[in-house]
């Protein structure tokens, strides 16, 4: 059982920077990988990044060089350092963890509002 809590929300201004955290309690969090979700308003959940337990990151195409993401396994803790924000950034940011192809635990989101 991993339970997930995302932190680091907040309103900011176009261009501005966020860093998301997203840590975990439970065992064996190195063994999980690791993905930050978004769900803007009126849309369905999509993924943004992703960080697996040999590191391995993948992104989406519309935050590449923009957002990056990191874990600490010590601090049970994903990060996602999010530069450049863009009105179109806003959103509930959630985290899940999977150990196999699906994920099977969710936080309950972070908000994240970009004015511009």
């Amino acid at each position: 059982q991993v339970q997930l809590v995302e932190s680091g929300g907040g309103l900011v201004q176009a261009g501005d920077s966020l860093r998301l955290s997203c840590t975990a309690s439970g065992r064996n969090f190195a063994s999980y990988a690791i993905g930050w979700f978004r769900r803007a308003p009126g849309q369905d959940r999509k993924s943004v990044a992703s960080i697996d337990s040999g590191k391995s990151t993948w992104y989406t195409d519309s935050v590449k060089g923009r957002f990056t993401i990191s874990r600490d396994n010590a601090k049970n803790t994903v990060y996602l350092q999010m530069n450049s924000l863009q009105p179109e950034d806003t959103a509930v940011y959630i985290c899940g963890a999977r150990r196999g192809y699906e994920y099977n635990y969710w936080g309950r989101g972070t908000q994240v509002t970009v004015s511009s």
